[in-house]
């Protein structure tokens, strides 16, 4: 036949915990939606588990599992300060300064 007898006898094994350990990805992924395979390991280990990170990083992929990216802050501009500047005018403010079309100059 020309194969192997260790082909002819292996049989891939999928482990219960496994299942379990999926489970527990998936819910915590949904449950901190900005964290990566690698904090999520953190926190697996936390609970009690003892996970390598590149088997998190194996079933997250296989779960299709994905970071979303970061939204922009639309419109402002935080300060250290903690206060904020509107990059366009706000319109209920009236417009002080401006002149008609033609008009003439001050």
């Amino acid at each position: 036949m020309g194969q192997p007898r260790s082909t002819q006898r292996y049989r891939p094994l999928i482990p219960e915990a496994d299942a379990a350990l999926r489970a527990a990805i998936v819910r915590l992924a949904t449950r901190f939606g900005r964290y990566g395979y690698r904090r999520i390991t953190a926190l697996l280990r936390a609970e009690g588990w003892r996970v390598n990170h590149k088997r998190v990083e194996r079933i997250w992929r296989q779960e299709g599992l994905k970071v979303p990216r970061r939204q922009p802050k639309r419109g402002r501009l935080w300060l250290t300060d903690g206060s904020c500047i509107r990059l366009r005018p706000d319109a209920s403010q009236p417009c002080v300064g401006l002149r008609p079309h033609g008009g003439p100059d001050p």
